[in-house]
């Protein structure tokens, strides 16, 4: 396939690579330009990691508000800010109810379909991107360039005026994003894959392996200057859950460079030192430690198992309750992470551009916290990468953001 001048009569025509959010709502971008388009996707169905992120009700966006949803990208808040304020949270939650699928936000402030699943919202968008006349071609893997012309397997010949690229990350690889993709770019417009909203390794003894797969019930967990409530699980590796993921850049991080990184776990963030203080002041009488823990902490079994783990028969246990040292050594890799840092630089995005190419989605180098910022982002920058690409074949690439 190869990717036509501005003199050739291909010019509206376009190909999205990649059957994902971002890919999908590129490609009804351009369609209702009037731009004939194609999809193609490696996998045998489209949206596959989707359909697996709906299985838990689908957070489709957050509805705080705007400043502080944009806060949520961090360093690349000032590459995503343009594609999210063109396509916000509001203008995501319109777009469904267009679909016939409303949506509710829930008692955190997250998003959600009615539906609660993504079934119903993918078929609804499939029939009007068949409306629209998009073509889908499943089972076509891109593998790169040859000069101007993308080279698929099955090979394909058609031209096109502009391309955009929605090919996502490398985390849930059975799902269709491997990675595989970054075989196809120069090494220089990418930066490596990184595990996103991972769970971590943990060097557990057989005592604590016994608890594994125990949720963590209401606790805090704090990681450079940062505290996030919720609930976490132990697991056979280590831990994971909604606080560690939302802690995971930093930790990963300082991971790689000190070789481990100590989060702080507070057992009882409802009580103050003193209140516990007080609690454990009772006679503990003929009560085991476990036993005495239980009754006049309120803490778990498993939290007392960790609180054995982690900081032994400590002189002062209330403080060891509340600040409770977790030594974790590496993430649980990105084939188990939710989401991918690392992927195509946005640096690069400019020079693609130039040629009529565009890029969104997950396989751009940004990452995020779950709570909806995730697919917020995904369908924002398919938003506007299909809204550039549909500038460039218009002749007027100066009015789309890069």
């Amino acid at each position: 396939m190869t990717l036509a001048s501005s003199t050739s009569p291909s010019l509206k025509s376009a190909v999205v690579v990649g059957a994902g959010p971002a890919g999908l709502m590129a490609a009804e971008r351009l369609a209702l330009g009037g731009v004939s388009v194609t999809i193609f996707d490696h996998m045998p169905s489209p949206a596959r990691k989707l359909l697996m992120a709906g299985v838990g009700g689908l957070n489709l966006t957050h509805n705080e508000p705007l400043e502080t949803f944009l806060s949520r990208y961090g360093e690349a808040r000032r590459a995503l800010e343009p594609a999210i304020t063109a396509f916000p949270p509001a203008a995501l939650r319109e777009w469904c109810d267009g679909l016939g699928q409303p949506t509710f936000v829930g008692s955190s402030g997250r998003v959600f379909p009615k539906a609660m699943k993504a079934s119903p919202l993918l078929r609804a968008w499939l029939r009007r991107l068949d409306g629209l006349g998009v073509q889908l071609r499943l089972r076509h893997r891109w593998l790169g360039w040859e000069g101007d012309a993308l080279v698929f397997d099955p090979a394909v010949e058609p031209q096109a005026g502009a391309v955009v690229l929605a090919m996502g990350g490398a985390s849930w690889p059975r799902l269709g994003s491997d990675g595989a993709w970054s075989g196809g770019m120069a090494p220089s417009l990418l930066a490596p894959f990184l595990p996103a909203n991972c769970g971590f390794i943990a060097p557990w003894s057989p005592y604590m392996l016994r608890h594994a797969g125990t949720p963590l019930k209401r606790i805090t967990l704090s990681f450079a200057g940062r505290t996030v409530p919720g609930d976490a699980t132990l697991t056979d590796a280590g831990i994971e859950g909604g606080p560690v993921y939302a802690l995971s850049a930093a930790m990963r991080d300082t991971i790689a460079s000190d070789g481990v990184a100590t989060a702080m776990l507070d057992l009882r963030p409802d009580l103050s030192l003193e209140d516990l203080r007080q609690r454990l002041a009772v006679p503990r009488r003929a009560q085991s430690l476990s036993t005495f823990l239980r009754k006049a902490g309120g803490l778990s079994p498993v939290s007392v198992a960790l609180l054995r783990e982690c900081a032994g028969t400590p002189e002062n246990v209330a403080a060891a309750i509340k600040a409770l040292p977790v030594r974790l050594t590496g993430t649980t890799g990105l084939a188990r992470a939710i989401s991918t840092a690392g992927g195509l630089r946005l640096g690069a995005l400019h020079g693609l551009a130039e040629r009529g190419v565009f890029a969104a989605g997950e396989m751009l180098d940004w990452e995020a916290p779950t709570g909806g910022y995730l697919l917020q982002a995904a369908f924002s920058t398919g938003y506007a990468a299909g809204e550039s690409a549909l500038a460039w074949l218009q002749g007027n690439p100066a009015t789309s953001p890069d």
